[in-house]
């Protein structure tokens, strides 16, 4: 086991090694399975390692759209990138990113780089419905401290961190290559419903473009492991008052496929030691 670690280490100094690409629901790692021209691998757990025993996706029970069995993850006609649902919310997601991060690593198969991919709510008028959005910053959007004077976050409480910051060069590759938008995306752990809170938001983060709940979680596992993160989101709805008619999840999805439809080479040619 120690000798597929130290293989594993000198596969990801070679910039060589496999891309994860981890959504929050089976709907959203399917879209991005069919951009990529994804297969199922195998067993729930080959890729997600103890979490993904301990917690297998609800709709692992379900049958997709065509009749097979839905499963986390996904390898690409190339072989080198798995897509799987690692659950709702920062806290899960980081759980299971984390353990499949760690899997790959003790099988001696590293991942070289981790994308958080699905669905989000766009920063009107930057990010309207349909478009897709590429993080240059991923930001825990509420994770700190409200007061009098209003919100604090973590940092300024002398704890932590609230910003993972992607490859430049991944993102300018990845934004050129799909068409996209480029903003920081910000994690929370309560969807925003209001006018005010899309306002508050978007008044403490002006850069931001999309809203979402797993990127920061997804980012935090990464950065434990040494391993860079991108974040890629289709925009579904507006930011703002919760108003389902206006949702669009559909074209969201249609989206996310299409875009990483375009992908494939830039994700799988990305070497870090490049930028």
């Amino acid at each position: 086991m120690e000798l597929q670690a130290q293989e594993g280490r000198l596969i990801a100094a070679a910039g060589l090694g496999r891309v994860l690409v981890a959504t929050a629901v089976p709907v959203e790692r399917d879209a991005v399975a069919a951009g990529l021209g994804a297969w199922p691998p195998g067993p729930d757990d080959t890729v997600l390692g103890a979490v993904g025993r301990a917690h297998p996706p609800p709709s692992s029970r379900l049958r997709s759209s065509r009749g097979r069995p839905h499963r986390p993850s996904g390898t690409t006609a190339h072989g080198r990138t798995d897509v799987i649902a690692v659950g709702v919310g920062p806290a899960l997601a980081a759980a299971s990113t984390a353990s499949a991060l760690t899997a790959a690593a003790l099988r001696g198969e590293p991942y070289r780089l981790v994308v958080s991919a699905g669905i989000g709510g766009g920063f009107q008028p930057g990010a309207p419905v349909g478009s897709l959005v590429v993080a240059d910053g991923i930001v825990a959007a509420d994770l700190g401290a409200e007061t009098e004077d209003g919100f604090v976050p973590v940092t300024e409480l002398g704890f932590g961190t609230v910003r993972h910051q992607p490859p430049a060069d991944l993102v300018r590759r990845v934004t050129d290559a799909a068409g996209a938008l480029t903003g920081a995306v910000l994690t929370v752990s309560t969807v925003t419903g209001t006018a005010a809170r899309a306002a508050a938001l978007r008044e403490r983060h002006p850069t931001a473009l999309a809203e979402a709940m797993e990127g920061f979680g997804v980012a935090e596992a990464a950065a434990a492991q040494g391993v860079p993160v991108l974040e890629i989101r289709a925009i579904s709805n507006p930011v703002g008052p919760r108003d389902r008619a206006a949702w669009r999840i559909p074209e969201a999805l249609a989206a996310l496929t299409e875009g990483f439809g375009k992908l494939t080479p830039v994700l799988e040619s990305w070497n870090r030691h490049d930028s």
